[in-house]
């Protein structure tokens, strides 16, 4: 019974890092990034060169994180239904990879700044279209990993749901947040002028995530429940 508790909080305690890690190599960028100015986008990532290259290291780590995180909620949930939950860390599995080699991209920015020989062949306002154009690419190509960090919940919104152990309304949220994440991607792609309006449909994801997150660090699982459950 104690091993499932701490399971549930070892659970709890990846979301909260992985959402941490990820979410400090993703705002310091954004905080950095000049929509259409390349060169004051080059300057401010100059100035913070230290803080940049520690955002794409705390990228690395987040996405490591994710899969101790999928291999937790799998220890948590396989006796719902091996079978989904297996899926579920399959999702994760194809999502990490794709999210990591798209943080290349915000290297490539790097390396265009290095100053390195074989880039005196560009000039200065080159280099620094190159620069935004690498980061342009990495925003992009984080909506498409994007699309499995919305799939990965309907798997584990349907576990909570099932489980009896964990509050049932915590698995609707996470259901709902998947096709929050899907919408948000998909609808980026398609209409990538209204921005603004596609932010919208996060903020449920983002609540049932951090819910459900702080539901295991805080209230763990039903332990009488869950004994029935196995």
């Amino acid at each position: 019974m104690k091993s499932d508790k701490k399971t549930a909080r070892i659970a709890g305690l990846l979301y909260l890092l992985v959402a941490v890690f990820y979410g400090f190599a993703h705002f310091f960028r954004v905080s950095l990034t000049v929509p259409g100015d390349a060169t004051a986008t080059v300057n401010n990532i100059i100035a913070s060169e230290g803080l940049f290259r520690i955002s794409f290291v705390s990228g690395l780590i987040g996405q490591t994180l994710f899969i101790l995180l999928g291999l937790a909620l799998y220890v948590l949930l396989k006796p719902v239904n091996k079978n989904i939950a297996l899926l579920m860390v399959i999702f994760v599995l194809v999502s990490v990879p794709i999210a990591m080699l798209n943080l290349l991209n915000q290297f490539a920015a790097l390396l265009l700044l290095s100053g390195a020989d074989y880039l005196k062949a560009f000039e200065t306002d080159q280099l620094h279209a190159l620069g935004m154009l690498f980061l342009n690419v990495l925003d992009h190509g984080t909506l498409i990993a994007q699309i499995f960090w919305g799939i990965w919940l309907l798997p584990l919104g349907y576990l909570v749901f099932k489980s009896g152990f964990l509050p049932r309304i915590l698995g609707v949220l996470l259901m709902a947040a998947a096709f929050g994440y899907l919408v948000g991607s998909l609808a980026s792609f398609l209409f990538p002028n209204y921005d603004e309006i596609i932010e919208l449909v996060y903020y449920e994801p983002a609540i049932a995530e951090i819910s459900f997150c702080l539901w295991l660090l805080i209230r763990g699982v039903n332990q009488a429940k869950l004994t029935a459950t196995v």
